[in-house]
Order: structure tokens, then C-alpha cells, then sequence
């Protein structure tokens, strides 16, 4: 894959099967370069092999069949604009706009009698993100900050634009379009001020919610009577990490905390999903610790509570060794079941879990399942693989019968390299698993070391375009989940609270050392280190204690534990919790205290908006490091946040791996990726 092809990335979302479990309805999209944003749109899929487009918005997501299977409810975003809920009749037809909310519309849920639709929107304090004609964001009134938590990256601040919960009737989509009067129609008309909008395209939302927190994942009851959601609403919601599940009654019967009501407190408890006999509740939540704070490595576990005495819960996966915490959804599956997403060794499972603990897996293996639906008989899933980025397939005994091929382009116009799974021991006897993408070729190959986030993140079985992208140029890729990595269980990912840089270390180069003893295709003396987040601390630190590297790459990099503190959004907790706070301590896990003993060339990649690791700390490593006469370079890219690599602007995803290729054609040429000899 080369840099400009990101425009064949097309990832599939979460699918909605039509009750009858006939056919699913999924959305599409990828980089478009031209339109230098995300564009797709609706199709539908029959278990029987059929295939259309439903849609054709500039970026139609998160569709949902009402449950009586008559209407489609679904995101549309028109270029530049907010995502907004639409509706159509499930057999196709012009969608019928239901909300015109002024920063967008995110997770939304429709009522058991498919009348109405629950919804999560920012609301905008008045003054600010436009709601006054001439006043921009350099212009607005000072922020008042009074709490530790009070900005998100790829939000800004959040205490001036909380998110609320909104309800909406869906109307009859038969009814004859409003068409705005003008000229003398609209001076005669006996509309007051302000009430023709009122009456326009979009119906009127009613607001259920007020209270100054973010209230999240809005669904209802299984009756229809009640909306559960999440926010954090205690007295310490602003010291701890607890978050609770809520319900408030739609007659204005009042608000309940189901969870955190019988003694013990869990930490972060969300996507509430409720059974559909209407009996309880399902849930994910990960144990608290005593100072409500140490989240670190501990897995997401299923629980259940008995809606008649909330009191009453029940955890009904081991959290040592099962983990939900990367896709955080429940589906309903049965009267008292649910589907959840677990991932494991690289790889992202989808079990079937009842009521009782009792457990089903229905996929697993070298897939990432990344969404689900169930009707009847029948489970369809949304997943990624070694070779394709996004497509649907139904799961059946003998495993996935796929219904899309949405990378058929990818495989068609580009070599996927296939991941070849390894395991190597660490200098302690610590297997250290991951995988090797090997160029075209017999080599030798120059290597490179890609270090990933997190650090409680894991690399897996689903398509990654990094690794394509250096292997299409010529490198040996090599990917690893050393101790501090997710999927091995709380054990694993736990070692280096408080000892980064040690086993983390090892881990990483004795996969280096195995992968380049065992393939003779990789050449030892040609090596490179590069990461991002978590892995641009593991690079900057590596270099610094190994000198083996040509050159390295440091991509928003969490490099100085003492000023993250305060500066990054989750800063006030994050690192402390993982470095703890003596100081001398935390000296020896800081890779800017090493810097001094940094020989090898670095490239720095950073955003301008990246909230997670604020660029002060590559603008200050970048300085040391050319103060000292170390070979380096900063690249900055503008309105991007801690997210570029992801899900960043498709013409600064391009120009990043540009940017890197250039770097290690310097460094590491290869045919594929020769040296410019007027670059220096």
C-alpha cells in the first residue's frame, strides 16, 4: 500500500439487522483525498447474497432498524457539518431530517414501539461555538476553570458544551414536506417570531436531562417507560473515575442510580443495555481501586443488575482474563443475553453471555469483530482481518460466511503482506507475542521496531495500514505486545505500573532480537524504532539506552511524566497512576532525564490539537535533542489532534506517511524506498 491509496481503506460500522433477519443495513466510508474528509454511505446486504446502496449522503453512520422493522434511523453529515438523525422507510425512500442540533448528534436509540427516538447532543453555553452572529472562537468570553477535568482531546474544552439527552417523535414520513412560506405568505402569516422555524423541517426535540455533567449512551427500557444513561453525577464525580448508570422516567417519575448501590464501587460503569424481558440490566464496569483512580490494566467486566433491586449485581465475566474494554458495546440477544466484544491475544472475540455467567464464543480466531446484531436465528458481524479493513459476514457453525467484499479494491491494487504470527522469549523467560510483515523479496530487509500506544492497547490480527505502508516500501515490520499491553489479562498489563521502561524494554528488543535471528530476510545491522503515544515514549526511551538504531522515530509522545501533569487532558491522574509520584522515582522512568544519552537521529511528529500528549512535549524533546547536536527534525501538523494517524484529515494521513518514508529513505533506503540524495 502506498500513501496515496488510504482512499481504498473502507471500514464497515456496527451492522442492524431487520427483525425479520433477512437482511442487514451497514454503513461504509473512507478517506476521500478530494473531498479531504470521511465519506460513505448506507448499503444493505440479505443473508442470501444480494447487495445494494441504500443511500447516497456524503457521510450516512450508525443505522438502526426501528424495532417494529417499518422505519431506518441513521447519522448523515453533509460536508463540514455535524452528524444529524434522518429516517426512511426500512424498504428505501427520501430520509426525513429529525434533528437540526447545533454541534451534532452522537449515540441515539429508538423506543419499543418505534415512536420515538432517544438521543445524546452537546448543548453550547450561549456566547460560544457560534450560538452569537460575529462572535468566533478568539473572540468569546474568558473560561472560568474550576475542575480538574474540564477538556477532552478531539473535543476542546467540555464544561461549556455538556452533552444532555434529548427525546424526539418520529413523524409520519408520509406527511407532505413543510415548505418555508415567502413574500406575502410570510408577512401574513400568523406565525409570531421565531415559530415558522419552529414548525420547519425538523421536529421539535424536548430536552430530559439539565444537570451540569455529560449524560452518555441514552437507551430506554424495555417497556419503553424509562432511558437509562451514563454520566457521572457524584459529589466526586470530579477526583474519581466513577461513573454510574441512571434512569429517569419519561412520565416524570424521577431519576434512579441503578449502580454503585449495594456497597461496592466499580469504576466507569457503561453501555447500559437492558434485557428485553425487562428484568435487568446489563452493563460493563472495571473494579475500583481504593483511591478511585488506579485504572491501570484493569479489564472491563460484564455485569448484570436486577432492575427491582439495583442492590442485587453480579459479575459475570473474570476480568483477569476476559476484557471488553475495546469495543464497548452490548446488543441484546434473547430475553436475558447479550452479545460483547472480547479481545484477546490480538484478536477481537464475540461471545454470547447470559444472565447466568453461562458463555458462548461464536467467533474467534485471526478476526477482529468490531460490531454486531442478532434477530431470530440469525448473528451478523462487522470485522477486520489480515486482508480487508471492513466487511460483514454472518456467523454460522462452520465460522463467518462473508456478504460484502468492501476491500476488493484494497486487494486488488495493493500486496498485502501477510502477518506472520511469532512468539519470543524475553531475557526472563516472559513469551513476548506479536507478529512480522515481511516485504517483497528475499532481503535482507532493513527493520523496523513499530512500537504501539496505550500502553494497555494491543497490536492484532486486523488490517493495519502502517504496517502495509512500510512493507509496500520495503521494510521488515515488526509488532509486538510487550508486558503493559492489553489481551494477556490485568497481570500482564499491571507489570509496569510504576516501572516503565523496565520489562516493557526488554520485551521489545528480545522480540527484535528473535524475529532478526530466526529470518534471514531481515538485515540486523539495517535497524529503525518508531511509535506513537505510549510507543513514542517506549522509542524515545529505547534510544536512549540502546544505540543499535539508525535513526527513530518519536510520534506524540508522552516524554516528560512531571509536566503531563496538568497540561494533557487525563494528565492530572494518568501519569502519576502509571510512574506514581516520588520524585526520584518517576526520574528514573522519564525519558526526558535521559535525553543526554541520546545518540540516534530522531524525526518528532506532532498536533497542533492534541490534547492526550500536548505538543510542548515534542517541542521541548525536539529542542534538547538539536541543543545537543543530535540529527532531528519536527513536523507539526495543524488541527489535528492525538487522533492524526487514525482518523485524522485523509490529505495529513497521506502526508504523514510521506513524511515518514522520506525519513527512512534517509536513513534505511530501500529500492522500493531509495535515498534522495538533495535531501539532507
Amino acid at each position: 500500500m502506498k500513501p496515496d491509496q488510504i482512499e481504498l481503506l473502507t471500514t464497515t460500522g456496527a451492522p442492524t439487522l431487520h427483525p425479520d433477519g433477512s437482511r442487514l443495513v451497514v454503513a461504509a466510508t473512507r478517506p476521500d483525498l478530494r473531498a479531504d474528509s470521511y465519506v460513505g454511505q448506507l448499503w444493505e446486504l440479505t443473508l442470501d447474497g444480494g447487495r445494494r446502496r441504500l443511500t447516497r449522503g456524503f457521510r450516512d453512520t450508525s443505522p438502526r432498524f426501528a424495532p417494529d422493522g417499518s422505519l431506518l434511523v441513521f447519522l448523515r453529515a453533509a460536508p463540514a457539518g455535524k452528524p444529524q438523525l434522518f429516517a426512511m422507510r426500512a424498504t428505501g425512500g427520501e430520509p426525513v431530517q429529525l434533528t437540526d442540533q447545533p454541534l451534532g448528534v452522537a449515540h441515539f436509540d429508538i423506543s419499543p414501539d418505534s415512536s420515538t427516538v432517544v438521543f445524546a447532543a452537546r448543548v453550547p453555553e450561549h456566547g460560544r461555538y457560534g450560538t452569537i452572529d460575529g462572535v468566533g472562537p478568539g473572540l468569546e468570553d474568558p473560561r472560568l476553570v474550576t475542575q480538574y477535568k474540564y477538556r477532552m482531546n478531539g473535543l476542546g474544552y467540555t464544561t461549556d458544551k455538556r452533552s444532555q439527552v434529548f427525546t424526539v417523535a418520529i413523524p409520519d414520513l408520509d406527511d407532505e414536506p413543510f415548505i418555508s412560506p415567502v413574500g406575502r405568505m410570510k408577512e401574513t402569516s400568523v406565525a409570531g417570531p421565531g415559530e415558522l422555524e419552529e414548525q420547519g423541517a425538523v421536529p421539535r426535540a424536548t430536552q430530559v436531562t439539565a444537570a451540569d455533567a455529560d449524560h452518555l449512551e441514552p437507551t430506554f427500557s424495555a417497556d419503553g417507560q424509562r432511558i437509562l444513561f451514563t454520566a457521572a453525577l457524584g459529589e466526586d464525580a470530579d477526583v474519581t473515575l466513577v461513573s454510574d448508570i441512571h434512569s429517569i422516567a419519561l412520565d416524570g417519575g424521577g431519576h434512579r442510580q441503578l449502580t454503585n448501590q449495594g456497597g461496592t464501587t466499580l469504576l466507569g460503569c457503561g453501555s447500559p443495555r437492558p434485557s428485553t424481558d425487562g428484568t435487568s440490566v446489563f452493563f460493563l464496569a472495571s473494579d475500583l481501586s481504593a483511591s478511585g483512580l488506579d485504572f491501570v490494566a484493569r479489564n472491563t467486566a460484564l455485569y448484570v443488575l436486577d432492575l427491582h433491586d439495583p442492590t442485587t449485581v453480579r459479575r459475570l465475566s473474570d476480568p483477569e482474563t476476559v476484557d471488553f474494554g475495546d469495543v464497548q458495546d452490548l446488543v441484546a440477544a434473547g430475553p436475558d443475553a447479550v452479545l460483547a466484544f472480547n479481545r484477546t491475544r490480538g484478536a477481537g472475540e464475540l461471545l454470547r453471555i447470559s444472565s447466568t455467567g453461562e458463555t458462548e464464543v461464536l467467533v474467534t480466531g485471526a478476526t477482529v469483530v468490531t460490531g454486531a446484531d442478532t434477530a431470530g436465528d440469525a448473528v451478523v458481524v462487522s470485522y477486520t482481518g489480515p486482508s480487508t479493513s471492513g466487511d460483514i459476514a454472518v456467523v454460522e457453525d462452520a465460522g463467518l460466511r462473508t456478504l460484502s467484499d468492501f476491500s476488493a479494491g484494497l486487494r486488488a491494487e495493493t500486496r498485502v503482506g501477510e502477518p506472520q504470527e511469532r512468539t519470543y522469549p524475553a531475557p526472563d523467560g516472559t513469551p513476548v507475542h506479536g507478529w512480522v510483515v515481511l516485504p517483497e523479496g528475499e532481503g535482507p530487509h532493513p527493520v523496523l521496531l513499530v512500537i504501539h500506544g496505550g500502553p494497555f492497547a494491543q497490536y492484532g490480527w486486523g488490517y493495519f495500514d502502517e504496517a502495509q505502508v512500510y512493507a509496500a516500501a520495503g521494510y521488515a515490520v515488526l509488532l509486538c505486545n510487550p508486558r503493559g499491553a492489553a489481551g494477556y489479562g490485568q497481570a500482564h498489563g499491571r507489570v509496569i505500573k510504576e516501572a516503565m521502561g523496565t520489562v516493557d524494554l526488554d520485551d521489545v528488543l528480545a522480540y527484535l532480537d528473535g524475529a532478526v535471528a530466526e529470518f534471514d530476510a531481515m538485515d540486523g545491522d539495517r535497524l529503525g524504532v518508531m511509535g506513537g503515544s505510549y510507543g513514542g515514549y517506549l522509542t524515545a526511551w529505547t534510544i536512549a539506552h540502546d544505540h543499535r538504531f539508525r535513526a527513530a522515530i518519536v510520534e506524540r509522545g508522552y516524554l516528560d511524566p512531571p509536566s503531563f501533569v496538568g497540561s494533557s487532558d487525563i494528565g492530572w491522574f494518568f501519569s502519576e497512576e502509571y510512574t506514581g509520584t516520588d520524585p526520584a522515582h518517576v526520574q528514573a522512568q522519564n525519558p526526558f532525564a535521559k535525553i543526554g544519552d541520546v545518540r540516534t537521529p530522531a524525526f518528532v511528529i506532532h498536533s497542533e490539537e492534541d490534547l492526550r500528549c500536548p505538543i510542548e512535549q515534542a517541542q521541548r524533546y525536539y529542542t534538547a535533542l538539536k541543543k545537543q547536536g543530535v540529527e532531528t527534525e519536527l513536523l507539526v501538523f495543524p488541527g489535528e489532534t492525538h487522533e492524526l494517524s487514525r482518523s485524522g484529515s485523509p490529505w495529513h494521513r497521506r502526508q504523514r506517511f510521506e513524511h515518514i518514508l522520506r525519513w527512512w529513505a534517509r536513513y534505511l533506503p530501500t529500492a522500493a524506498n531509495p535515498s534522495d540524495p538533495s535531501v539532507r
